[in-house]
This record gives structure tokens, C-alpha cells and sequence, in this order.
């Protein structure tokens, strides 16, 4: 098994990682096909993306089984983009305090979807910055039920203690006004209910939050593959110049975005789920949920 300790993922299986320049890696599945991975950031560094806006948790940066975590200001207050495992909450911490001066207000937590590697810290996020949890209702009812298996809490050796949801998304988009700035939710469920990406402005681009556009599709994770597909077609069609990926890192020009998400909706990127996930009912932490 070959570990990527810059993408906050696990490969299983594969024994070629390539190199392409300075900023990237590529992949090698079974077939032969080669995929590009986002661009590797220095390890154990905050990742300043662009102008407020950066990556402060995920492998690398805080536990090595969270998800990735990102941050984004919009004037005197911001919003945090999914919150961990809860493992390293001293560290994730400092790192938004590195991020963001003392008068700007963490407003919201966006998850992006109930599982245990994006939600477990949630409840520690919002105890310390008083901050609203936002969550889509179809996953709200597993994290406000505490329900360790289709959240994978158990996959990581961990017990979720249910919490209340501040704000349940209901419908295709919902809006949020956060300081100077907008964000937009959109339900686009097939790896869980209910997940969402985010989508926001910054500087004339637009920004994808699309925390696991890679999957995968389980049944334990209720997880259904007609949604999941046309949930990928509908990411496609937003066009968006970036992407922040939980698991995958970030991908930097529109081209780069389509081809990362039309990928995972061909034969030869269902075909790698075998390769990156091991079986719900074996430990946890070789790939991200």
C-alpha cells in the first residue's frame, strides 16, 4: 500500500505514483490509465488558496484521518468548511487563528455530508466559536441521531455524539449571505442523502467546495449510484475555475475540474473504487468517507 501524506488519502493496491512537475502527481490504476491528482501542497504548512480563502485541517495539517478542511473569509466573518474527526482540535485551532484576525466572527460550519472524517469535530467547532451548523436535512438525521453507521464513525474506532443541526438545507439550492459574501449550497446526493457542495466568488472565480466528488458508493453509506451520477453531471455543468476536494486536493483550472469530475463518473473511475477503499466492515483510515 502506498500512502499520499499531502492528499489526505490512502492507496491501496496501486504501486505507481508519477510525477508531473513541480506541483502534481499522477496516479496509475490497473488499466494503465493515469489520473491527475490535485496540487500537492507543502506538507504541514496552512495552504493559503487565494485571497481569504485556505486550507487548515486534513492529513498533514491536523489528524491524519480528517478530511480535509477549509476556510473561507468574506469581510469581518467567515466560514468553516467541514470540521474533522475532533481528534486534533488544538491544532485546527491555531490554524484558523493563524488565518484570520481576531475581530473576523467564524459565523458558520458548512458540512458537506454526515460521515464521521468531515463531522466528528463539529460540535467542538461550534463550543468554540459559536458558530451555526449547516447541514443538509437528508444527513442532518444521522448526525442529530448519532448514527456511528451510516456516518462511519465506527470504520474510525469512534463513538458520534449526536448534535443538533443549526440550519437543515432542504431542496436543490439554498443561499446563505455570510459578511460581504455568498454562498451557495446545492444538494447533490449519491455518496450520502445528503450531500452538498459549496459554491462562492472569490476574486471572479468560482470556487467548488465538492468535499468527496470522488465517492465512494456503499450501501452501509446509503449511498445511491443513479443520484451520484447525475449529482457529478450537474457539477460538470457549474463550470467552475477551482475545486477543494476532501480527499484529493485542489484542482486549479477549469479544464482540470471537468476532467477530475467526468473522471469519477467513467467506467475506469468507478473501476478504482476497489483500489481505494477497503470494505466498510474492515478498520478504517486506507481512504477517506
Amino acid at each position: 500500500m502506498l500512502r499520499s501524506k499531502f492528499l489526505g488519502t490512502d492507496f491501496c493496491g496501486l504501486n505507481n505514483f508519477v510525477p508531473l512537475g513541480p506541483n502534481y502527481l499522477l496516479l496509475c490504476n490497473y488499466a494503465g490509465r493515469y489520473i491527475c491528482t490535485g496540487q500537492i501542497r507543502e506538507f504541514g504548512v496552512i495552504t493559503r488558496i487565494r485571497n481569504n480563502l485556505w486550507q487548515v485541517g486534513g492529513r498533514g495539517l491536523t489528524d491524519p484521518a480528517d478530511a480535509a478542511v477549509y476556510l473561507v473569509r468574506f469581510g469581518d466573518k467567515a466560514a468553516l468548511i467541514d470540521a474533522g474527526t475532533g481528534r486534533d482540535r488544538p491544532q485546527l485551532r491555531k490554524n484558523i487563528a493563524e488565518c484570520l484576525e481576531p475581530n473576523v466572527q467564524l459565523e458558520y460550519l458548512l458540512l458537506t455530508h454526515c460521515h464521521f472524517d468531515h463531522t466528528g469535530g463539529a460540535q467542538a467547532v461550534r463550543d468554540e466559536y459559536g458558530c451555526k451548523i449547516v447541514a443538509h436535512e437528508l444527513d442532518a438525521v444521522y448526525l442529530e441521531s448519532g448514527d456511528n453507521r451510516v456516518t462511519g464513525a465506527v470504520l474510525y474506532g469512534a463513538r458520534l455524539e449526536p448534535f443538533a443541526i443549526d440550519i437543515k438545507l432542504r431542496g436543490q439550492e439554498t443561499t446563505l449571505a455570510i459578511g460581504n459574501g455568498i454562498v451557495t449550497a446545492i444538494h447533490c446526493p449519491g455518496h450520502s442523502p445528503g450531500s452538498v457542495v459549496y459554491t462562492t466568488d472569490i476574486d471572479g472565480e468560482l470556487v467548488l467546495l465538492g468535499q468527496d466528488i470522488h465517492g465512494p458508493i456503499h450501501s452501509e453509506f446509503l449511498s445511491d449510484e443513479k443520484q451520484y451520477l447525475a449529482s457529478l453531471a450537474r457539477l460538470v455543468d457549474l463550470n467552475a475555475d477551482l475545486l477543494l476536494e476532501g480527499h484529493f486536493g485542489i484542482f486549479e483550472t477549469k479544464q482540470e475540474v471537468r476532467e477530475f469530475i467526468e473522471y469519477w463518473g467513467s467506467s475506469r473511475g468507478n473501476s478504482l473504487y476497489g483500489f481505494l477503499y477497503v470494505s466498510p466492515s474492515e478498520p478504517p483510515g486506507r481512504g477517506g468517507y
